[in-house]
């Protein structure tokens, strides 16, 4: 048997496994509806992160016993997919994201919850929270912290402000790649980005692409949505925005910093259940004396709770009066957490808990 004849055999059983997976998905759509009709008829939420949670955790484990020939790293990805596609026939969910469109948070958002879903970009952060509060969304994705640039002060404000919680966390790298419809970076003659963007890959682009002409426009999303109908053209943009667009990346991470890392929380109405990897997050105040701050804290060191961060804010009441933005590990339905903060409770004048959800792999 020659080369072609054996590469014929192995198409055409490629051919029949793609039937068998594509019979499978439709019956576990079905599965999935029949599920999302008995949630319906006892009120119970169709998105539920610990289940999915659970579902990658357990099919990960699996790949490892059949050899990993799938990579592990790609199981997340290709069943998030599947799952999304799957709940959108129990019901259409809404998620608000800082838009436009093609922007990182825009990634963050479909990275969590899969691209079937109905995405309602807004114009800021306050929006993604007003969208949830009127009903008009499931959940919200907003940014709250980068590794450069540091806290996003405006959304810890909104979680004092608005009774929503925290459900989930997503920690993006923040990569700018150059994208085109051509792949030949030789024939590029202009790059269009977001000053921002264009500042960050300025190195790159003196060094790689001299003779183009660098051309701002108002985001990252523009630069790619232009260069799509310019054969010439490239942007900078994320790699959303390449999704999108329907864009080669031509080249990949041309941006200068090397760990830019953003945390985006997913917001919505309740706290899902827990998973087992969870963390909380909660804000209080302090009492006007000596040594508040560690005393406050006490309980977190008594029940063995470990504080994996903890941010200062003005209150906005009064001057110098702060509030303190903290996570911990655990989930609020752990008996040695609720004890712990029932007793940090009681010690500040002011306490919420935020959320506590599933930790960002």
């Amino acid at each position: 048997m020659d080369y072609k004849q054996k590469l014929q055999q192995l198409r055409i059983q490629i051919d029949q496994i793609d039937e068998e997976i594509l019979k499978l998905l439709n019956k576990r759509a079905q599965l999935a509806k029949e599920v999302g009709e008995i949630k319906k008829e006892h009120k119970l939420p169709i998105y539920v992160p610990s289940r999915e949670q659970a579902i990658f955790q357990r099919l990960e484990e699996l790949n490892k016993k059949y050899g990993e020939i799938f990579p592990t790293d790609y199981i997340k990805p290709v069943f998030r997919e599947i799952i999304s596609a799957c709940r959108s026939t129990e019901e259409n969910l809404k998620v608000a994201y800082l838009g436009p469109r093609a922007t990182f948070t825009h990634q963050a958002a479909m990275e969590h919850f899969g691209q079937a879903v109905e995405f309602i970009p807004v114009q800021t952060i306050k929006d993604v929270f007003e969208e949830i509060t009127k009903e008009k969304a499931d959940f919200g994705v907003v940014p709250v912290e980068n590794t450069i640039e540091g806290i996003v002060n405006y959304t810890l404000d909104l979680l004092v402000d608005y009774p929503l919680k925290i459900t989930g966390e997503v920690i993006l790298e923040i990569s700018l790649h150059l994208m085109g419809i051509n792949p030949n970076i030789n024939e590029i003659q202009r790059v269009y980005s977001h000053r921002h963007a264009l500042a960050e890959c300025r190195e790159w682009l003196m060094k790689n692409l001299p003779q183009a002409q660098l051309i701002e426009v108002e985001s990252t999303a523009k630069a790619a949505e232009m260069a799509k109908d310019d054969y010439e053209a490239a942007a900078v943009a994320s790699e959303a925005a390449a999704d999108i667009y329907g864009l080669h990346i031509i080249e990949r991470k041309i941006d200068r910093h090397t760990h830019n890392y953003t945390r985006f929380l997913i917001i919505g109405k309740d706290i899902p259940p827990p998973t087992g990897n969870d963390k909380t997050t909660f804000v209080f105040s302090l009492k006007n004396q000596v040594g508040a701050l560690y005393k406050t804290l006490e309980p977190l060191y008594k029940h063995g709770i470990n504080m994996t961060k903890i941010e200062s804010r003005p209150s906005k009441k009064e001057a110098w009066d702060y509030i303190f933005f903290t996570d911990i590990e655990g989930h609020i339905s752990e008996e040695k957490v609720k004890n712990a903060l029932n007793e940090l409770n009681e010690l500040s004048p002011f306490f919420k808990i935020l959320g506590s959800y599933p930790k960002a792999h």
